[in-house]
């Protein structure tokens, strides 16, 4: 059974790849002309916007920032009191932001040596994406020329989103150790974040030997559930709001448990069956959050725009290093509860055998419905944590998600809770990575790329356990 259900996910990664790839190529190669009007569109109403912020951190009013598309100017905006500006663009696809140094203050410049010109920044579909220009004053780029400051690494000039196709804004130019070191970074925040909601996943096929395809929706509910609580209507603090997720991700996996999978299981419902139930479980959970959501991209009301610290050579914002450790104190929670509470010990011998854990006397269904409690907590909870990082909650960001999940699952072995965490780790490092010498629009095939060339040599992953078929 286990070599079909391979063979399912391998077609679905292969299906999923081949459509992102047609509809990047076909988001980068839309044409554009001279003549088209800069205005909204009926399709949606994308953007660029930012907030500018001097070496003091007090907001620059009347600088000037202009968008261009193949060369021509489609639209420009002024910073208003508190330095924030909105470029309203035509269409989605990929533009170049300018700073005009002319409107800056004195003694203000940008960071970096050509750091008023951001290239290829793309713009998906009903997207109000956030930038930010690095500025610094002039004698601290001189004293940092002249050696008596310690050069600061330019990391991600985006606020939101530095996972996207031209968003990284690394500053450095080909493999420097300041950028392979943030790149390092980077790849670690992404992978804890994909190990958070890949465990739930993993720890669900291990006792049930299901693979949950709504679970990138779970993760998708989480990032809403905490918007909705924290910014609107809610406006309390994202603490509570990221609470009322785990609690909801947590309600709705043991709900989906208890009113869908153990009653299919008690009627002998095959695998495959309850396989292509769950894809449409999540169609079905996918296209109501649109509903009940919308389809515009949202940003939490706090930790929205953070200033970077700088750590040496790397720079982080406050926010990332805090999700960043809170994710791997919260994988090492969960090592702690298989390895040492009852609950935990009962969970692995179900997933090892369950007929004989059956026998010795464990409640196999009171075991699976934590499993699915726990599952959909961490995938809410990592939602929080994704939404947090990009800098925008969106209705299917869960689904967008799950390839990485898929492949840090299969990579670190098929029902390992602990290989699912080394192979997210893997996954978020390759895809990071592989910024160095390839678009970062690609970063998520090097990384399901990796994912074949470790299945060739190892099939079982790499904490995985090999099996005879037949």
């Amino acid at each position: 059974m286990r070599p079909r259900l391979m063979a399912i996910v391998a077609a679905f990664f292969l299906l999923c790849l081949t459509g992102v790839g047609a509809a990047s190529a076909a988001l980068v190669g839309t044409p554009t002309t001279a003549n088209r009007p800069a205005v909204l569109t009926a399709e949606g109403d994308q953007s660029l916007k930012g907030t500018l912020r001097g070496p003091d951190g007090k907001p620059l009013s009347g600088v000037t920032v202009t968008a261009e598309q193949n060369g021509t100017s489609v639209g420009s905006a002024t910073s208003n009191a508190e330095g924030q500006w909105e470029v309203p663009l035509p269409s989605p696809g990929e533009y170049t932001l300018k700073l005009d140094l002319s409107t800056l203050p004195d003694g203000v410049q940008p960071r970096d040596k050509g750091g008023e010109v951001l290239e290829a920044v793309v713009v998906r579909p009903q997207q109000q994406r956030t930038v930010i220009f690095p500025l610094v004053s002039t004698s601290q780029q001189q004293q940092e020329k002249a050696g008596s400051v310690p050069q600061s690494t330019s990391g991600p000039t985006q606020a939101g989103d530095q996972n996207e196709p031209g968003a990284t804004g690394e500053s450095g130019e080909g493999t420097t150790p300041n950028r392979v070191l943030q790149l390092v970074v980077e790849g670690i925040k992404l992978g804890a974040i994909i190990a958070i909601t890949a465990v739930g996943l993993s720890l669900i096929f291990g006792t049930t030997r299901l693979i949950n395809f709504a679970h990138g929706e779970i993760v998708t509910i989480g990032a809403v559930v905490a918007f909705w609580v924290s910014t609107s209507p809610g406006s309390l603090p994202l603490v509570i709001g990221g609470l009322a997720a785990v609690v909801a991700g947590g309600l709705l996996g043991g709900g989906l448990e208890g009113g869908l999978w153990r009653p299919m299981r008690r009627r002998s419902t095959g695998l495959i069956q309850m396989f292509i139930i769950s894809i449409g479980l999540s169609l079905f959970l996918r296209y109501l959050i649109l509903v009940l959501f919308s389809g515009r991209r949202e940003k939490y009301s706090q930790y929205a725009l953070q200033p970077a610290m700088h750590l040496g050579p790397i720079s982080i914002t406050p926010r990332d290093l805090i999700v960043t450790l809170a994710s791997f104190a919260i994988l090492i929670l969960v090592a702690v509860l298989l390895q040492r509470t009852r609950m935990g010990k009962a969970a692995r011998a179900v997933a090892d055998n369950k007929d004989l854990a059956e026998a010795s006397g464990i409640d196999v269904d009171r075991v699976i419905l934590s499993i699915w409690v726990i599952g959909g907590a961490l995938a809410a909870l990592g939602g929080v944590f994704y939404g947090l990082t990009q800098g925008a909650v969106y209705w299917d960001m869960g689904f967008n998600l799950l390839l990485l999940m898929f492949a840090g699952v299969i990579l670190g072995g098929l029902g390992s809770a602990y290989g699912a965490m080394i192979g997210s780790i893997i996954v978020g490092l390759v895809s990071q990575l592989s910024n160095l010498w390839f678009p970062p629009s690609l970063q998520n095939a090097w990384a399901l790329l990796v994912l074949i060339i470790v299945l060739l040599v190892r099939p079982q992953g790499i904490l995985g356990r090999a099996e005879r078929a037949g």
